[in-house]
């Protein structure tokens, strides 16, 4: 009997329960992995109280562990697999568990670069990332504004531009600017004279796009100022700007963004096992905490990411 988190309503973390569960075995193109580590996102929480949504929701949408059963003639993402290979997937359903089978194409090997809590958290942030820096259309050279680049999607934005040598000036609060400027980025702290100091960080170039993580109106004013064409100002926190002003929002409930995702899964993995894609972790907690490391998380200043070890 495997054990796995449910929100049981839309009332968020207080309705979440630990329940048990059994595991069906794996049929034709699934696997199951035994999780060693569940990676936690903001879409955790907020996807699971969305309105609309079916209760008990699973949650949990990455993990990394190991294959414990295959499904005949099944290989995984990354190619052909065998039990007791080490696994990352994405774009799962119940990541939050102890135990789970899942398609098998959504797992890939895990590199060896990166621990069981650091793989479980690469490739939400890490697709994301890659998407905006894809409708960025930024190239060798160009530079770019990325706001809230001290954050989990920054972070690798900043490392995901650095192999394209797309430059980057990234805003960020005063205590995380180093992060921004240890994964290659230009920082400069938002507030008042944001844009001021923004182009004094340019130095006189151009920025192609701005990139939002963060969504405060500052930031998207700022962005305006600063970028004329506002299909290369890119959002993935404020949708409702779309219609008024005029901008792009990305996210991964939206079908193109999902089909890009799912494809750049690959990619973002062979990066992390050639040592140019890092995960910064700041915590860890046991599964059974989930609820006070979801509390933690959504503070929004937990210093890297965190994951739950069953």
């Amino acid at each position: 009997m495997a054990q796995a988190w449910f929100a049981t309503g839309p009332g968020g973390i207080g309705e979440w329960e630990l329940r048990d569960v059994e595991v069906p075995a794996p049929g034709p193109g699934e696997v199951t992995i035994r999780i060693h580590a569940a990676g936690m996102n903001p879409a955790d929480v907020k996807h699971s109280a969305r309105p609309g949504a079916s209760f008990p929701v699973p949650l949990g949408y990455e993990v990394s562990g190991e294959i414990t059963a295959i499904g005949p003639d099944t290989a995984i993402g990354s190619g052909a697999a065998r039990v007791g290979d080490e696994v990352l997937a994405f774009r799962v359903s119940g990541g939050y568990a102890t135990e789970l089978t899942i398609p098998a194409e959504k797992a890939f090997h895990k590199p060896w670069t990166l621990t069981h809590p650091e793989a479980a958290n690469l490739l939400l942030a890490g697709a994301t990332a890659a998407e905006l820096l894809d409708r960025s259309g930024a190239r060798e050279g160009d530079l770019v504004l990325f706001h809230a680049a001290s954050g989990a999607v920054g972070v690798s934005f900043l490392q995901q531009a650095r192999t394209r040598g797309v430059r980057v000036v990234g805003t960020a609060g005063p205590a995380n600017l180093d992060v921004v400027r240890r994964y290659g980025g230009v920082a400069i702290e938002y507030g008042e004279g944001l844009v001021e100091r923004a182009r004094e960080a340019a130095s006189g170039a151009p920025f192609v796009a701005a990139l939002d993580g963060v969504g405060t109106d500052e930031a998207l004013e700022a962005s305006f100022e600063l970028v004329a064409d506002r299909q290369r100002i890119i959002t993935i926190v404020r949708p409702d700007r779309v219609e008024p002003d005029g901008i792009v929002a990305i996210g991964g409930m939206m079908r193109a963004s999902a089909v890009f995702r799912d494809g750049v899964r690959g990619p973002l993995v062979d990066l992390a096992a050639q040592g140019l894609l890092e995960v910064p972790v700041a915590r860890t907690y046991p599964l059974n905490e989930a609820r006070s490391a979801a509390e933690y998380l959504m503070t929004g200043h937990p210093g890297g990411k965190l994951a739950l070890i069953p």
